[in-house]
């Protein structure tokens, strides 16, 4: 007898990302609800839909009454909270029932950039010089230019424009005080390689094809994957932003991202599927930019193209995430 699941997801509410401009991300997380839906009702399961609301009930007291033989997670934190991700993990470990997707540690390590980096660095993968900065310590910077500066605990690229790239104290100290507003005081200061970029999706215990993105934008604009290019057609990043899957490259190449990918999932002890995206150094080197524990798995995205190009329907693409449920 197939077991009962319980979507368990955000529910969209007001928040910071509002006054910034940034809630298409947010509003986004219905998409995936329906489609997965639709997955797992396809394939015989009977499927319960929880939104979670802060402060509108204990979360614990509603997956812990929802009759949950397993729960699907797609829960993001409450919203502007993405502290709050590791909320459904934590509460169904104490509560012994299954979820999909990768652990509470995961995602909290996934969500603080840094400390990721640091993880990294102590397994010697590549990744580019950081630190973390405030607007009463910018005196200590010490990167060379140019540099991205990035929120310290965000995903979604929430707040990444192109005048995130910065190139003199000036610029530096604007977008620290940008970030410091919206995002919080401390804020992650990167340097910026400007090579080809990837993103590999581990699935389970395999790396799906990977994809590259290719940029076509208008000179003077940094190559970057900004919020824009995400999350609003109408803009020049969106449009200039192509993904191609799988990407143009040697078999040397594909191994050396491949290896990456699974390094990171296994040092940041992820389970079920994450992303990690990757960049070339003008040396050619292959560096970690960040690894994305759960990250979308709507029809659209990019978890779903790579899944298709390795012949698997979205169908299947759930049900494998479904399968590795613990």
């Amino acid at each position: 007898m197939l077991p009962n699941i319980v979507v368990v997801y955000n529910a969209p509410s007001p928040s910071r990302y509002d006054q910034c401009g940034e809630n298409a991300a947010v509003a986004g997380v219905m998409e995936s609800v329906s489609a997965v839906k639709e997955a797992l009702e396809q394939r015989g399961y009977m499927v319960t839909l929880v939104g979670l609301e802060p402060g509108i009930g204990s979360p614990e007291n509603i997956i812990s009454g929802s009759g949950a033989g397993v729960v699907f997670n797609l829960f993001e934190g409450f919203t502007g909270l993405p502290e709050t991700e590791t909320l459904v993990p934590e509460i169904c470990s104490r509560l012994n029932i299954p979820f999909t997707g990768c652990p509470a540690k995961s995602i909290k390590l996934g969500l603080d950039k840094a400390a990721a980096k640091r993880a990294f660095i102590s397994h010697s993968l590549p990744t580019p010089d950081f630190q973390e900065l405030s607007l009463d310590r910018l005196h200590d910077f010490n990167l060379s230019f140019p540099c991205i500066v990035k929120p310290a605990g965000e995903d979604a690229s929430h707040s990444i424009r192109p005048e995130s790239v910065v190139k003199s104290l000036d610029e530096l100290s604007a977008q620290v005080a940008r970030l410091s507003y919206c995002y919080g005081n401390t804020v992650l200061v990167e340097s910026f390689i400007t090579g080809r970029e990837f993103n590999a999706t581990v699935l389970g215990n395999r790396v799906l094809p990977v994809s590259e993105i290719l940029y076509n934008l208008p000179p003077g604009l940094p190559q970057l994957l900004t919020y824009d290019a995400k999350w609003v057609p109408q803009s020049q990043y969106y449009t200039g932003s192509v993904v191609e899957c799988p990407a143009r490259i040697s078999a040397s190449e594909l191994e050396n991202i491949t290896r990456l990918a699974t390094e990171c999932f296994n040092i940041t002890g992820c389970r079920g599927y994450a992303r990690v995206d990757i960049r070339q150094d003008a040396g050619g080197v292959f560096n970690v930019l960040e690894i994305n524990p759960n990250p979308d798995i709507s029809p659209g995205a990019g978890c779903a193209r790579q899944a298709e190009s390795a012949g698997m329907s979205y169908t299947d693409l759930i049900i494998n995430i479904l399968t590795a449920a613990g």
